[in-house]
């Protein structure tokens, strides 16, 4: 091994240096500097993330155990601007006093989940692959339980934990059969060698079993609600949108690569599994109040709906799931980002809260009603193009049942994010929200939110680019 097998890792080593800029400025700056850290900290992840766009490299490294090319850079540079916009979304929580002295911790933590997440993607080893799922799940407990002293969020940080860890342990299980049948951990060298035998069966479903936990996929979703509702606001956009989404893509890879010969195994597997956690994520998040807990199951449902496109084992559905993802970042982002604005100035996170925030704060309930109607699917907002993709990778492959399954669902999913919509412009309200006067930071998030969510769907550009370098991984 030589310093030239670095060379590859742009990605990771530029995020590096993020890190150790931001360590650095947070232990040595002065009191006066240490004022402007946020923009300092913002600024250095928007340099991070622009450079990673002219990143172009492809091939592999270690013996093969790292991979890169056109599809990961894709992927990475996704999970960077989802990344950046959380960033600028959490100035107003990181100001409050029982934060402020902790803004260093925040941003560091983050880095170090998606550096973890990187190596989750361009793994072609499942040890590679192991440190980096540890890497990216340890410090998100830390991150859910950031607001120590309030007992929600402990409870969330703990609840996380220990649902992480069975999740790692059910996947190691998995792996140790994995290597005991095919001698090697190398995705290329099993997807070789590999043969359908209940011994490698039972492999390939723990180690799928140990990413469903990752990603909230029902009968492995007990942990989000409770997760969600109890972290900190941008922690809970971090947990729904980038690491459910680095997630995917790291299942999707293993899938295609390391288990095409066991596809109609777990094309069963999967086709139950998103049937199940389409409906049962719909019919829980009918009955929330809290908006925090209704976006956990909403994003629960949005998991069976990507899964959809990754249950077709095609690189037209590869291309829909990243696509798909793309459009939920910026979905979830205004969403959420809405919902934090309201809560760091009031404190508020109930539905009926919102009751009459349209006569209050007309831009905020624009913004959340273009995000309930991308979530929904409803036409020009990307969403609805995000759910054709889907639908029509998953027809093109004669799976004409689960689509029409899923369009009902869509249906009724419609249901409960009009709720949010008829609540903030059509109920009213005895006390309603007062104007609020959100800071540059998060307007800036919003904005870039909203041109995301027309320009993804009406931009054909996003699509045709991202289905080309889908062949990179098929």
């Amino acid at each position: 091994m030589d310093l030239s097998n670095y060379l590859l890792m742009k990605h990771e080593l530029s995020l590096i240096v993020v890190f150790l800029l931001l360590i650095c400025y947070d232990l040595f700056a002065s009191d006066n500097a240490k004022k402007y850290y946020f923009p300092v900290a913002c600024g250095i992840f928007l340099i991070h993330t622009v450079f990673c766009f002219f990143i172009k490299d492809d091939g592999s490294s270690f013996a093969g155990m790292y991979v890169t090319g056109p599809a990961y850079l894709t992927i990475k540079n996704i999970l960077n601007i989802g990344v950046f916009l959380i960033f600028l979304q959490a100035n107003s929580w990181l100001k409050k006093p029982d934060s402020i002295l902790k803004r260093g911790e925040f941003f560091m933590l983050t880095t170090l989940t998606l550096i973890g997440m990187y190596l989750m993607i361009s793994s072609g080893n499942f040890l590679l692959f192991y440190i980096g799922l540890e890497t990216a799940s340890l410090p998100i407990a830390a991150l859910v339980a950031f607001n120590k002293y309030k007992k929600e969020s402990a409870e969330a940080g703990a609840k996380y934990i220990f649902n992480a860890i069975f999740s790692s342990a059910i996947m190691t299980f998995g792996l140790s059969f994995l290597y005991g049948a095919c001698g090697t951990l190398y995705y290329t060298d099993i997807a070789a060698n590999i043969y359908s035998t209940p011994l490698v069966v039972m492999a390939m479903v723990f180690v799928m079993s140990g990413l469903f936990f990752k990603i909230s996929l029902v009968p492995f979703h007990l942990w989000a609600p409770d997760t969600y509702q109890g972290a900190p606001t941008n922690v809970t956009l971090y947990l729904s949108t980038i690491s459910k989404g680095a997630a995917v893509f790291a299942l999707m890879t293993i899938l295609f690569k390391v288990f095409p010969a066991l596809q109609d195994v777990w094309q069963n597997i999967i086709w139950i599994v998103i049937l199940v956690t389409i409906t049962v994520g719909n019919l829980f998040a009918l009955r929330q109040k809290n908006m925090k807990r209704f976006l956990a199951f909403s994003s629960i449902s949005q998991a069976g709906y990507i899964m959809l496109s990754v249950f077709t084992g095609t690189s037209a559905g590869m291309a829909a799931t990243i696509f798909y993802v793309f459009v939920y970042v910026f979905s979830n982002l205004a969403a959420f980002g809405v919902i934090s604005a309201v809560e760091d100035k009031t404190g508020k996170v109930n539905m009926d809260d919102y009751n009459g925030l349209y006569y209050s704060n007309p831009k905020l309930a624009l913004a959340m009603m273009i995000a309930m109607f991308s979530l929904g699917g409803i036409p020009f907002a990307a969403g609805f193009f995000s759910k054709l993709f889907v639908f029509m990778a998953a027809m093109e492959q004669g799976h004409t049942l689960l689509v029409f399954l899923a369009f009902l669902n869509t249906v009724i999913s419609l249901f409960y994010y009009l709720l949010v919509v008829k609540a903030m412009f059509i109920k009213k309200a005895d006390s309603p929200i007062e104007s609020l006067d959100t800071d540059k930071y998060m307007k800036a998030s919003l904005v870039i939110s909203m041109i995301g969510i027309f320009a993804v769907g009406v931009v054909s550009y996003f699509y045709e680019y991202i289905a080309h370098v889908s062949f990179g991984i098929y």
